[in-house]
């Protein structure tokens, strides 16, 4: 991606962004909510009137690509997915492959090995049956994971993956993302939260309204000065586990306790 810039009317909502995402790798887009995370996602996907700048796809300019040629390439999992009927998880995961569908032609054995193969690899094949309203927040994240990996894409984008889950089943989906990008995924994940970021990326970039703040490894990027500029909080950075984790308080909290 170069020098992409995009605005609603007049009002400028991505400034400049330059970066490139790496096969193999967790890239985390980190920043408070409203600084463009999800308009920089939507750009990539084509879901925007036109932008200014360059969005390259595996060699492909995306801005050139139909829809049905950018799902080839890219795999994106929403925040939520609420969908209005009552479909099981193995419907929900098998229309991950209808890009490969041509006009009026449903899925067959083949669609549905590749579907039994995603759910075995996130360790979710006893839900396949199961209605999908009824599977918990993590159990979903994983169900939508693995419709985007039915897709055949390289690149999967991830809008707040663990956002509205209790700290096991964020674990869990975070382990499962990075397990993906060591298989040779490239993996893009939206995020607000340091640690998480600290402890599943191989590279972090922080957003500020919509302009790239920094861009780097996270040791490199996770610090009291970024944390300041990012969040406009005072905050003490730790490591904790060997440099394993790393541990951000506002230092108003750590004022209080002392």
């Amino acid at each position: 991606m170069k020098q992409l810039s995009f605005a609603y009317d007049k009002r400028t909502v991505l400034n400049n962004m330059s970066f490139t995402a790496h096969s193999r790798e967790v890239l985390s887009i980190l920043g408070p909510n409203g600084v463009g995370k999800s308009t920089l996602f939507k750009c990539i996907l084509g879901l925007l009137p036109p932008y200014s700048g360059n969005i390259t796809v595996n060699g492909l300019d995306a801005s050139g690509l139909s829809v049905r040629e950018l799902a080839k390439q890219i795999a994106y999992v929403p925040q939520r997915s609420e969908p209005v009927f009552n479909f099981s998880v193995n419907e929900i995961v098998l229309m991950g492959t209808t890009n490969e569908l041509k006009l009026f032609s449903s899925p067959g054995k083949t669609a549905q090995a590749k579907v039994d193969r995603a759910l075995q690899r996130l360790g979710i094949s006893e839900l396949s049956h199961r209605c999908f309203h009824h599977t918990s927040g993590g159990e979903r994240q994983l169900v939508m994971i693995a419709r985007a990996l039915v897709q055949d894409a390289s690149i999967l984008l991830l809008d707040e993956p663990t956002a509205n889950l209790d700290r096991r089943n964020q674990l869990l989906v975070l382990e499962q993302i990075k397990s993906l990008a060591k298989e040779g995924y490239t993996v893009v994940q939206t995020t607000h939260d340091p640690e998480h970021s600290y402890m599943f990326s191989d590279k972090i970039l922080t957003m500020k309204d919509g302009t790239l703040l920094s861009y780097g490894s996270p040791k490199e990027i996770l610090n009291k000065e970024t944390m300041k500029s990012l969040y406009e909080v005072d905050m003490e950075v730790s490591s904790l586990f060997d440099d394993r984790a790393r541990f951000c308080v506002p230092v108003s909290v750590i004022s209080d306790k002392n």
